[in-house]
């Protein structure tokens, strides 16, 4: 059987693979942050979010080295709750171009995956709103959104140290630019919390022809004027990005742990 060719968009360019390629080595660089450009358009993806998505998405692909220095923590943020539930498809129905997220865990000395580990995911729906008991600020004046945990879950890190997630693109707010926080605990110890970026021009192509995300004024922060990222470490931040067949958006992405 001939094995399909895997387009992966990088920091930097793009990577073709095998349909059964795991894990690929290839150097990040600490380029700056670029606004590349998709061969993709919105109406590429499904819309209404992850109803109806296939069950046997393909493995995602991983980049090793050097993704595997250690992920510098960031804030927790005020957005965070507690409570958190075990499960793949995070959305509880809410609408938005369907993402799936996955991490690859490993100790960032020696890139050896780590397994059992507890990650946890939380993000904003396509109109910059958090779910959940959180900061006024979060969900401001939404009682209902404060009332549910959409966008919201945990997983169990598997022997590969691999957990994804079921989404949908992540809307953006005022201060800040498109973001998925993230906080990891191993043995009921905090390793980090941190959070990972989109590509501003991935953003742009959602934000202006998606449906899910239409009516909302153009956003006002980049990854390079982010209030929590400084402009040069953000592009060492940003997923590596790939189309599935199945109109779903695959974001993967290397997280280099210190183990203490």
């Amino acid at each position: 059987m001939q094995m399909k060719r895997r387009t992966i968009i990088l920091g930097g360019g793009a990577l073709f693979a095998g349909a059964g390629t795991a894990f690929i080595a290839l150097g990040r660089g600490g380029e700056p942050i670029s606004r590349r450009s998709f061969d993709w358009t919105a109406s590429d993806f499904r819309s209404g979010g992850t109803a109806g998505v296939p069950s046997d998405l393909p493995e995602p692909i991983f980049r090793a080295e050097p993704q595997c220095i250690v992920t510098s923590e960031q804030t927790l943020g005020p957005c965070h709750t507690s409570g958190v539930p075990v499960r793949n498809d995070v959305t509880e129905g809410v609408v938005g171009l369907p993402t799936r997220v996955s991490l690859r865990l490993v100790e960032a000395e020696s890139c050896v995956p780590i397994e059992g580990a507890d990650v946890e995911i939380w993000h904003t729906d396509a109109r910059g709103v958090y779910s959940g008991e959180a900061a006024a600020m979060c969900n401001r004046d939404d009682a209902e959104a404060r009332s549910v945990s959409f966008l919201r879950g945990r997983q169990i890190s598997d022997d590969n140290g691999v957990v994804s997630f079921l989404t949908v693109y992540p809307g953006w707010y005022p201060g800040r630019t498109v973001h998925v926080h993230l906080r990891i605990l191993v043995d009921g110890r905090e390793l980090l919390a941190s959070q990972l970026l989109f590509d501003d021009a991935l953003s742009d192509l959602v934000y202006k022809g998606h449906p899910d995300y239409a009516g909302r004024p153009p956003r006002e922060t980049m990854n390079g004027g982010d209030t929590v990222f400084a402009a040069s470490e953000a592009g060492r931040f940003i997923f590596d990005f790939e189309k599935l067949e199945a109109g779903v958006l695959q974001a993967s992405y290397t997280i280099g742990v210190a183990r203490v």
